[in-house]
């Protein structure tokens, strides 16, 4: 249960936009393919999707755990979706999914993520109070839930993540708004070259996305303090930063909208 009690910590918990299970996995396909681990270009969306073609990843009793195999060497990590109407997600006991935690699975981290699965499904079957999921009201609801049901688990914890849970039950959940609709959705890379004595520097190809960023006074803040930046309709999430002589810093970020007609647009 550990890449759980990462995502919580970082943030890493949202709402889900709607109760439509591939639109649902493709959300949370975006905002890991967004992570600053994953190289440029991986098609976390397409594995998802693949995957979930070959075999349905439906746990029972309200949870779902999709995952991408990636050809790279990193840290397991998850994230987490809530559902507050269930997804219909064909599970073997029929009952919607209102968890989706979605993992993605580097070369190096196969083992641990079936010892993961593993201790989840024990968990599924053991925690008393695993129906109150369809309970929860918000996401603080959620949160608590999954760190009750981590605790349960705590005999296979070791100190650093019980250290977790004390500090995350003090701390409030982090406020994600949901997007309303993703067929539509825009993904586009873009480089901002920041410094002291000039402008950000917005390297991107679409032009309305430069404009907004470029007019943007408090791009730079944002992105250095909370990793994401929203305006018009964007919301850019940093990936990484390299700092250069001078102070200067280049952001690589991926810039993601719900366009407002037309097939989904996707960077080749």
């Amino acid at each position: 249960m550990e890449t759980l009690l990462d995502a919580l910590q970082e943030g890493r918990l949202f709402e889900l936009p709607e109760n439509d299970k591939t639109r649902s996995l493709q959300f949370l396909a975006h905002i890991i393919e967004a992570f600053p681990e994953t190289p440029a270009g991986t098609d976390v969306v397409g594995l998802v999707l693949k995957r979930e073609d070959a075999a349905n990843t439906g746990l029972g009793k309200g949870w779902a755990c999709p995952h991408a195999r990636v050809p790279y060497e990193e840290d397991l990590m998850c994230v987490i979706g809530w559902s507050p109407s269930g997804i219909d997600y064909r599970s073997p006991d029929g009952i919607p999914a209102s968890i989706i935690v979605m993992h993605v699975v580097p070369e190096n981290q196969r083992s641990n993520y079936l010892r993961e699965i593993s201790i989840l499904a024990k968990a599924l079957n053991t925690y008393p109070e695993v129906d109150k999921i369809h309970q929860a009201k918000n996401l603080d609801d959620v949160r608590l839930y999954l760190l009750d049901m981590i605790e349960a688990t705590k005999p296979a914890a070791g100190p650093e993540a019980r250290a977790k849970m004390i500090t995350l039950q003090a701390r409030p959940a982090v406020s994600v708004q949901p997007w309303p609709e993703l067929s539509n959705l825009i993904v586009e890379p873009v480089t901002i070259i920041a410094g002291a004595q000039f402008k950000p520097i917005i390297l991107s190809h679409n032009p309305t996305l430069t404009e907004i960023l470029e007019g943007a006074s408090d791009l730079v803040e944002k992105l250095e303090n909370e990793g994401a930046y929203q305006n018009g309709g964007w919301r850019v999430i940093r990936r990484s930063v390299v700092a250069y002589q001078k102070g200067r810093l280049a952001f690589d970020c991926l810039a993601l909208k719900i366009a407002s007609g037309g097939p989904a647009a996707k960077p080749s």
